[in-house]
């Protein structure tokens, strides 16, 4: 056991993954391969790291010892050792991303053409996922979303400020007149949403542009724990729905949706790319961030989602 990187190579991804199939996709090797590499190590060191069966494959006590010592330091040291061979060629590698399921499909999706043309020898592995992953324990090069807690070591770079509008479906409008100020609400039928942490009804409190502030009063007709889901609904004629605009916009571009009561607004989030600040950045995930900012602010995507 003279050169240990395929051996820590593959246990690190595999102790990341979860199994040798999905280790071997990140590897670019057989699962047979990177099953064997672990062997191997297991054999030198004399403790197995793994525990195998037919159908799941988890750490052992020593070997959750191992990753524990081992994953962070070994993660850098490919990276450092990555960035510079890429320094003196193109930016290549698999480029592990994690993303809220809409925010990806909506905005992260058609910006990838032009990428992998510009940037050929890079392959996007994208998981569309509503949760907070950890980025290094897990592997991924970088998150996309919103409201994810930074955690030790993490770095947000803002892609766009997100603020929540009122808006509602053309046909809702036909039957109920659009309200003329916040008060208004009180006679209309509202989809709440539900927070996804503590269960309860979001607020509905809206602001407009010259400081003031008001809490409105609407009449529950359906509660969603989806954002994207209240704008769905709301799309349908179910009522008004208080949502991200990221979540709203493509259905006002449609004519699904039409805004309510346009000269207010509810609270204002952030969408951005979280990386590890802890590590040497790869080229591959720097060329990606620097196009995705880029294609949201060239684009006058980040001012969009900030205001229609």
């Amino acid at each position: 056991m003279n050169d240990l990187t395929p051996f820590l190579d593959a246990f690190v991804a595999t102790a990341g993954e979860g199994s040798f199939s999905a280790a071997a996709r990140r590897l670019g090797l057989t699962p047979a391969a990177v099953s064997k590499n672990v062997a191997r190590l297991e054999a030198g060191l004399g403790v197995r790291l793994f525990q195998r069966s037919t159908r799941s494959l988890s750490l052992t006590a020593e070997g959750e010892a191992l990753c524990r010592q081992v994953r962070l330091p070994w993660t850098e040291i490919g990276d450092a050792l990555a960035g510079l061979r890429q320094g003196a060629g193109k930016p290549a590698g698999t480029l592990k991303l994690s993303m809220a399921p809409s925010v990806g499909r909506l905005y992260i999706l058609p910006l990838l053409d032009g990428f992998v043309t510009r940037y050929p020898d890079i392959v996007p592995d994208l998981y569309f996922e509503n949760r907070q992953v950890d980025l290094v324990g897990e592997g991924f090069d970088a998150a996309v979303g919103g409201g994810l807690q930074l955690q030790d070591g993490m770095v947000a770079r803002e892609l766009a400020r997100v603020r929540h509008v009122l808006a509602a479906a053309p046909a809702y409008l036909a039957r109920y007149p659009a309200p003329d100020t916040p008060a208004d609400l009180a006679r209309h039928r509202g989809v709440l949403r539900r927070s996804n942490g503590s269960g309860r009804l979001a607020p509905w409190t809206l602001r407009n542009d010259q400081g003031a502030e008001v809490m409105a009063d609407v009449r529950p007709v359906a509660m969603l724990d989806d954002p994207e889901a209240v704008a769905h609904a709301a799309a349908r004629g179910l009522g008004i729905g208080l949502m991200p605009m990221a979540h709203a916009l493509p259905l006002l571009d449609s004519g699904e949706l039409v805004r309510v009561l346009p000269g207010w607004h509810g609270d204002t989030g952030t969408l951005s790319i979280y990386y590890s600040g802890r590590k040497l950045l790869p080229a591959k995930l720097r060329v990606f961030i620097d196009h995705v900012v880029e294609s949201f602010r060239a684009g006058g995507l980040a001012a969009r989602l900030f205001d229609a």
